[in-house]
């Protein structure tokens, strides 16, 4: 009995740091979680110009499918002037 309780403080000090980390863990364990929601609902600048820069390639290249068609039609018809004018998604930006 009296090796027990020698050894009890031990016991305690070896489990204590164990313990004291658990309970830290489970404290800060909803702020972790907000802090993931929060990165996954809102946007970083990176995704952000990482997406604007797919939406501008994609928009490049419909603008070059249309040109190639355009340019087709006109091939295919020359004294249709209405087809020889490209009339693109920056037709009238004059900058």
């Amino acid at each position: 009995m009296r090796k027990c309780l020698f050894l009890l403080p031990l016991v305690t000090l070896a489990t204590g740091g164990c313990v004291a980390k658990t309970a830290w863990d489970v404290a800060t364990l909803p702020v972790k979680a907000t802090g993931k929601v929060i990165d996954w609902t809102t946007t970083s600048q990176s995704e952000a110009d990482r997406n604007y820069g797919r939406k501008m390639r994609k928009a490049e290249a419909k603008e070059g499918r249309e040109r190639r068609k355009a340019a087709e039609q006109c091939r295919n018809h020359p004294d249709d002037r209405a087809a020889c004018e490209y009339q693109g998604y920056r037709a009238g930006d004059d900058t």
